[in-house]
């Protein structure tokens, strides 16, 4: 932004990302290439801005990111809301196989 001799907070910059990002994941969604139907999900323990929290992440076969999300704790409701939301998303078919670690969060999310 100097280039334009634009001054600009960072604080500005991250509202901005908050009111427009939701927005502009909805519309490219649909723009992004099909995945394939053999999902691998997994969560992993990682610092965010001080405080851990448990990333959720689904990827097919090939490697291609599905989905992720961010949470305080590891349990069966959160994981359900994280299958929910992969599964809505516009350029997601239904798996045919889905591979998980034995974490019992997984166990009756069918």
């Amino acid at each position: 932004m100097e280039t334009l001799s634009v001054s600009i907070a960072h604080t500005t910059i991250m509202r901005w990302v908050h009111q427009y990002g939701p927005e502009l994941d909805k519309r490219i969604r649909r723009y992004l290439k099909q995945i394939n139907d053999s999902w691998r999900v997994d969560e992993t323990y990682i610092k965010v801005k001080g405080q851990w929290m448990y990333l959720y992440r689904a990827v097919d076969s090939n490697g291609n990111t599905i989905d992720f999300c961010l949470n305080k704790t590891r349990d069966h409701k959160n994981a359900k809301r994280f299958f929910k939301k992969a599964l809505r998303s516009f350029h997601v078919s239904k798996p045919r196989v889905i591979t998980v670690d034995k974490n019992t969060a997984y166990w009756g999310t069918s």
